[in-house]
């Protein structure tokens, strides 16, 4: 039986969470991408806390451009969120997305806005 997206996605994102672990230090980036929007999220799963997010959503992104641009600048306003919090190294998760087009372009935001993974 064929597996729909949705649960292909489920089980690549379980596989890469039993090794991608968020401490205090070094939390987690999250990225979930929707068909419209995309969120970033930090999370300390040591503590079950969140410790900054940004999304296409927020109203201090500018988001303008296509939506490849726009998830470089939310890569780039998570880093900054993340430096004034006292982050700087994070483990990626890229929550069972392909590495490529706007996960990649997020991952590139936050390595240009400073964080180091």
């Amino acid at each position: 039986m064929a597996l729909s997206k949705t649960d292909r996605r489920q089980r690549l994102r379980f596989r890469i969470r039993k090794t991608v672990s968020g401490t205090e230090q070094r939390p987690r980036l999250a990225v979930f991408r929707s068909n419209k929007e995309i969120y970033a999220q930090l999370i300390d799963d040591v503590n079950g806390k969140t410790i900054t997010a940004a999304s296409s959503r927020d109203k201090d992104v500018n988001a303008t451009g296509n939506k490849v641009e726009i998830a470089k600048i939310v890569g780039k306003a998570v880093a900054e969120k993340a430096i004034k919090a006292g982050v700087d190294t994070v483990a990626f998760d890229r929550g069972g997305y392909l590495y490529h087009g706007r996960v990649k372009s997020l991952a590139e935001g936050a390595r240009e806005g400073g964080l180091k993974f």
